[in-house]
């Protein structure tokens, strides 16, 4: 089960941290993967990595049109048209602004939207053409449990594009299924990317520790694979059991 042999997968954002778990489950799985990320360098050694797999570096910006073409023109070069796109790049160059609402201007949000909203659907409309061709596809779109909770974080402009994300994967998904394109989303609880939160994590989640790369890649290699055919639109919550609904 779940063998991805002979499907090709780019994954965003994957040069670290979810992004480089998603694209070693993907590997390990048989899938020839392409790892992206913003930064170059990071890009390629994350590919370095991944000792004996079909893995090759992706670098750019996904918020850029011309970077999106190109890494999906290398992409095409090395392996052939992508099968399974993971929308997985959240965070902005430089970090994420903590900030309440009223100290945020339209350039915080419109950062977001650009990332979190628009490089999602510029991406996913690339690699439709080819998946709609081959009548099999499957994208999957990273988003995060902020959309949904209400967090008093200072999170308002990137659970606002988060939440932007969630609608189009749920509309997108009756205009993609007839063709065996298949969108789903991943909503994130406490990840250990950020080591300020296993103390939030431990005391939130009903397992009592936070997320982890491998917990993302495990769920991405499902949602990927030819058994989850049937499973179209959904945004499924991997949180340790923080909210149960």
């Amino acid at each position: 089960m779940f063998d991805l042999t002979g499907k090709v997968a780019l994954v965003t954002g994957a040069g670290q941290g979810m992004g480089l778990g998603i694209a070693r489950a993907l590997a390990r799985q048989g899938a020839a993967v392409a790892v992206n990320d913003i930064v170059s360098e990071r890009a390629t050694a994350a590919a370095a990595k991944m000792d004996g797999a079909r893995v090759i570096a992706a670098p750019g910006d996904v918020t850029a049109p011309d970077d999106r073409a190109s890494m999906f023109e290398t992409v095409r070069a090395a392996f052939g048209a992508v099968d399974i796109l993971v929308n997985n790049a959240g965070v902005i160059t430089g970090g994420m602004p903590i900030r309440k609402f009223e100290t945020l201007d339209e350039a915080d949000f419109r950062a977001q939207i650009d990332l979190n909203y628009l490089a999602v659907t510029g991406m996913t409309r690339l690699a439709l053409p080819h998946m709609r061709a081959a009548h099999w596809g499957r994208i999957i779109n990273i988003t995060s449990e902020s959309w949904r909770l209400g967090l008093d974080f200072g999170l308002t402009h990137y659970a606002s594009a988060k939440a932007a994300m969630v609608g189009f994967t749920r509309m997108a998904s009756r205009e993609f299924g007839p063709d065996g394109v298949t969108i789903n989303a991943i909503s994130l609880g406490t990840m250990n990317n950020f080591d300020d939160f296993s103390g939030i994590a431990a005391r939130s989640t009903a397992v009592g520790r936070a997320g982890t790369p491998d917990d993302v890649g495990a769920l991405a290699v499902y949602l990927a694979s030819v058994e989850a055919s049937w499973i179209t639109g959904q945004v499924i919550a991997l949180n340790g059991g923080s909210n149960v609904s």
